[in-house]
Order: C-alpha cells, then structure tokens, then sequence
C-alpha cells in the first residue's frame, strides 16, 4: 500500500519512468537470461562466437555510456529516453527475424546501445522531476525494477516453451510500447544551455577528483549486485540439487525489496547521512558474502541453502541501503547542465572496474562450478565490500562527499 501512495504522491513523469523502468527490467529479463541458450543450442554457434556477440552488447553499453548522458544534458532528457527505448525494440526485434551473424551482432550492438542512451538519461530526469526528493525517488525506482527483474524471467521461460523468437518478439513489443507511452506521455525538460563543449564537459568530470574517487569506491557495489546471478545460484544449486533453489533466492531478493525498500529509506533519510547510509550498505553487502563460508555441509539441503539465502538477502538489504543515496549524491556533483554527464561517467567508470571485479571473482571460481563456490570468491567478494565501504567511509572522514562548488566546464 505504501508503494502506491508515495507513488501518486510524485508528478506524472515520475510515475511514468517508473512504471517504465518496471518494463524495461521486464522486457530485458525475458529475453537475456535465455540469450546465450538459443545462440548455442538452437543457431548452433561456438562458444567463442557466443561470448563476441554477448561482449559486444556489453561493450558498446559500458562503452557509450557518457555519450548517452552528454545527449541528455545537450538535447533533453526526454528524446534520449525515448530513442534508446526505440533501438531496443529494433534490437530485440532483430534477434527474433534472423539467425545470421551479422544480423545477430547488430541487434546487439543496437540493444547495447539503448541502455547507454536511456540508463543515464532516466536518471537524469528523475533527478531533475523529484527536486528535493531524489533519494525517495530512487528507491521508489529500484522497488518496481526489482519486480520487473523478478517478473521478466517468469515470462521468458513460458515463452521459450513456444520458442525463442516468441520470446524475443514480446520482449522486442514491451519496449515499442514503452517508446510510444513515453512519446505520448512523459513531458519534455528545460534544457540548459552550453557554451562549453561536449568535450569540455567531459574534461570537467574527468578533472573532478572528489566525483572520480567516489565513483571507483562505489564500483563495488555493481560487483556485489552482479554476484546475484552468478555465484549465489551457483552456490545454492549447488548445496541443494536443485535448480529452483535459484528461482527461491529471486523470489526472496524481490519481495524483501518491495516490502523494505521505502520505509528503510524514510528511515534513513531521517537519522542518517547519505555518506554514512551509503558506507552501511556497502559493508552490509560486504558481510553477507561470509556466510556461506559456514560448515553446514553434513545438515540437510533446506538448511545448507540457509546461509547462501542470507547472503542473498543481506545483499539486498545492503542495496537498499545504498543506492538511493549513491544516486541522489551524482547530480549534487555536478554543476548546471552536466547532470547526465556525471551519470553517465559514473556509469562508465564503475561498471569497467565492476567488470574487473567479476572477472576476478570468476578467475577464483575457476573449473570447480561444481563442487561449489570457493572459499577465496566469497573472501574476495566479501573483501570488495568492505574495502568499498572503507574507502566511502575515508570520503565522507574527509568531506569529499560534499562537493566545495558546481565544477566549472574545463576549456
């Protein structure tokens, strides 16, 4: 009930980009996950091939991610939204009509893409829309991406009892949808006008010390939330024998998420400094990854699933905890007209150490899948956690969570 009141409580376009973000987690969720699956069994393609044509859609993601938040500081949030929602759709729509190489490397090209141009540019007008309310705001946000991230692979595995395409038809017809709600809909923004250059601003985020530490502290918390699909289902099929030990962990991350994310952020909001919330989530996170550390192989499965469901659950209070004042703190760092740009660096700067951070965790993992999960990836996930919360903690010692002025454009 809460959920719905502090959502009419916010302007039509804040409820609109999060209902749209509800359907972006859906549509990408109902057909990802399955990606790899079809390309392999079904197109018949290698491994290696499989992982160019995934690493391309990840490349060209992570890798345009300031130029989707310079376009929407530059032309407006609202065109940059609606357009990475268009190429989605044309994305997903070209896996479903074609089985060649090249048409499957443009779609995802194109699919990468569109959640460069959209994930900043939606954060900067929900930035921008909730004023003094940002915080509240996000965490109304991470609730419906939550349920759509649960939602999406329910819908995908009905699909894939049709075929794939099916799937990848519905997933590429959620995103048209969305491209025409929010062309119809959501209201356009003041754009704020630049003598600087596009370069320039991105020499001003570069320049900014305070921005560029606070985001390679935070990059933990991508590694941490990316461990969600990887080593926690591992771990609990592993120590159950059953595959919907995995489904169990989803279900739970997602209803903790919907009952606990706004009330714990108005309590925080309340008691705590963003700085301080933020380091308590990240060493929240950081904990939850050394329970599974317990010895309870010699304990029946539902109960050796007890700490890797703890775990899963103490990442996601973690999360909660976090993320809405990670994200409320980006837009307090940069200066007028530069909102999307220090989203999209901050993007781009974490997600390529986050993706080292994974890489690492799966170098510690190795060949022994299936004997479970390591002890040296928990200790080094764990380790991640703390280290991040350390160094947000060091941040906010030295009161570099504050920003001392807007930066100025660097010419």
């Amino acid at each position: 009930m809460r959920t719905w009141v502090t959502l009419r409580s916010f302007p039509l376009s804040i409820r609109l980009l999060v209902v749209n973000q509800f359907g972006v987690n859906v549509g990408f969720y109902l057909l990802l996950p399955y990606l790899a699956g079809y390309l392999a069994d079904d197109v018949g393609l290698s491994a290696a091939v499989i992982g160019i044509v995934l690493g391309v859609r990840n490349l060209s993601q992570q890798g345009m991610f300031l130029l989707g938040g310079s376009a929407a500081d530059r032309i407006g949030a609202r065109g940059v939204i609606i357009a990475g929602c268009a190429l989605r759709a044309v994305g997903f729509g070209l896996f479903a009509i074609s089985t060649s190489l090249l048409f499957l490397l443009a779609a995802s090209i194109l699919s990468g893409l569109a959640g460069a141009l959209f994930n900043p540019a939606v954060r900067t007008y929900v930035a921008q829309a909730a004023a003094d309310r940002r915080a509240e705001a996000f965490a109304l946000f991470n609730v419906f991406a939550s349920a759509g991230a649960l939602l999406g692979p329910l819908l995908g595995s009905a699909l894939l009892v049709v075929d794939f395409r099916v799937a990848a038809l519905a997933a590429a017809a959620v995103f048209a949808a969305l491209t025409v709600a929010q062309a119809i809909w959501l209201p356009a923004q003041p754009v704020e006008p630049s003598a600087a250059t596009v370069w320039q601003d991105w020499r001003t985020g570069i320049a900014d010390r305070r921005f560029l530490a606070f985001s390679v502290a935070l990059a933990g918390m991508f590694a941490l939330q990316t461990q969600l699909y990887l080593i926690l289902p591992m771990q609990a099929e592993h120590v159950t024998g059953q595959p919907v030990a995995v489904a169990v962990l989803f279900v739970v991350s997602t209803v903790v998420t919907l009952a606990l994310q706004l009330p714990l952020t108005g309590w925080l909001q309340g008691r705590w400094s963003r700085g301080t919330s933020i380091t308590a989530g990240m060493a929240v996170m950081g904990a939850g990854f050394l329970l599974p550390l317990l010895r309870v192989e010699s304990a029946p499965p539902v109960l050796r699933m007890v700490p890797v469901l703890a775990a899963a659950v103490l990442l996601t209070v973690g999360v909660m905890i976090a993320q809405p004042f990670v994200l409320e703190l980006i837009p307090a760092f940069a200066g007028r007209g530069l909102t999307g740009t220090y989203f999209g660096l901050f993007y781009l700067v974490s997600g390529i150490l986050a993706a080292g951070c994974t890489a690492a965790v799966g170098a510690a993992v190795g060949a022994s899948a299936d004997a479970g999960v390591p002890g040296s990836a928990w200790l080094l996930t764990a380790g991640v956690g703390m280290a991040s919360a350390g160094a947000v903690w060091l941040l906010r010692r030295g009161g570099l969570l504050t920003p001392a002025s807007a930066p100025v454009s660097v010419s």
